[in-house]
Parts: C-alpha cells; sequence; structure tokens
C-alpha cells in the first residue's frame, strides 16, 4: 500500500530537508548549547527539538492547520507567541558575560547557570514547539504536499519520519561544534559568540513576527 505513496513522500522529504538544514532557531540553540555545555546537553537539545516537532505534527493530524490556515487570528498568535520565546533567548544570550582566565571550559557552578539535562532537552523542545517557521512550514508544505486522501497511518509515518531526520541533523550539528577542538578555539570568545548568536534570535524573532 505505501507504494503508492512514494512520490508524495520523497516531495516532503525533501522539502522538509532543505528546511531543517536551512539555519534557524534551532541551529542557533544547537550551537550555542554544544559550545558552552558540551557534547550531552548539544544531544539532549538536539533530541528535544525533534521531540518539540511533534507538536506541529499533532495539530496537523488533529486538523488544527486548517483550522490556523482559515483563522488569520490564530496564526498571528501563534507567531507572536513563538517570536516572545525567540526574543527572550535572544536576550538571555546578549547578557553573556566574559569568561575569567582561569574558567573551566564547561559552565558547573549554579552562579554560571549550571544547566541540566532535562532543562536542555526542555531547551531544544520549547524552540522548536514555538518556532513560527515550523508552523508556516506546516501550514504552508504540509498542507499541500500531502494529500486529503493520504491514510492517517501514512501521515503518522511522515510525522515520525520528520522527527527523526530533524533529532538526527541537530546531533550532527552537536557533534561538530562540540568537539574538543573546536570548543577549546571558541571557548574565551564564547560571550562575543553568544551574544552574536543571541541578536541573531531576535532577528528571527522580528522577522518572523513581521513578515
Amino acid at each position: 500500500m505505501f507504494s503508492e505513496y512514494w512520490p508524495e513522500f520523497i516531495s516532503l522529504a525533501l522539502i522538509h530537508f532543505m528546511a531543517v538544514v536551512a539555519p534557524g532557531p534551532d541551529f542557533v540553540m544547537t550551537v550555542r548549547q554544544s559550545l558552552r555545555f558540551g557534547r550531552r546537553h548539544g544531544i539532549l537539545t538536539a533530541f528535544g527539538i525533534g521531540a518539540g516537532l511533534s507538536v506541529h505534527v499533532l495539530y496537523t493530524l488533529l486538523g488544527v492547520s486548517a483550522i490556523m490556515h482559515t483563522s488569520e487570528w490564530l496564526l498571528i498568535a501563534a507567531k507572536l507567541l513563538g517570536a516572545a520565546y525567540l526574543v527572550y533567548l535572544g536576550v538571555q544570550l546578549c547578557r553573556s558575560k566574559p569568561a575569567t582566565s582561569d574558567a573551566p571550559m564547561v559552565d558547573t557552578t549554579p552562579e554560571s547557570g549550571h544547566q541540566t539535562l532535562r532543562r536542555a532537552f526542555g531547551i531544544g523542545f520549547l524552540t522548536n514547539a514555538t518556532n513560527p517557521k515550523a508552523t508556516l512550514f506546516f501550514l504552508a508544505i504540509i498542507t499541500n504536499v500531502v494529500s486529503l486522501d493520504t491514510p492517517l497511518t501514512i501521515q503518522i509515518f511522515y510525522g515520525v519520519w520528520m522527527c527523526a531526520v530533524t533529532a538526527l541533523w541537530f546531533v550532527l550539528v552537536s557533534l561538530l561544534f562540540s568537539a574538543e577542538k573546536a570548543r577549546l578555539w571558541f571557548h574565551r570568545q564564547m560571550h562575543v559568540i553568544e551574544r552574536s548568536l543571541g541578536v541573531v534570535l531576535i532577528a528571527f524573532a522580528a522577522r518572523l513576527a513581521f513578515v
């Protein structure tokens, strides 16, 4: 039965992959988490991003996306909520302070904002779940690429596939930026990097909220 949906699946998979690899808030947070807290936190953030995508998959399967597509105020509310969260993250990063000469490469003190693995996962989850870019992707692409006649089981497979691919991509990003040489090179300038990433997040928020 699945063979007849291959063209639809391939189209969706290619469009989704291009959307995933394009730099956005998810990429920014994965890079930040990997550089600041290390490989485990970066990977958990990546898993959180993949899990966050399930929120968009769920409301699409439930038909909420169709309602949002026809209700302008709901779409605006979703965009503003996502933009507000990106601004919050951006402001937090912009407040980053320079490391002292004897500071460890990984923050471990309460004062430095030591982060649990659960919080790393949660940051990834919320970054994607509230991302207006993901909302617009599902509204604009899924509703046009996936036929209304496609069985629910096939649509669930599409959703699981996209969540898995998203998580895997950001795990790879995390592995790259959490490599020891990369982290050593970036360590002393971490405050500059975080402030720059914060500005990027705020810029993403402004673009997504007002476009």
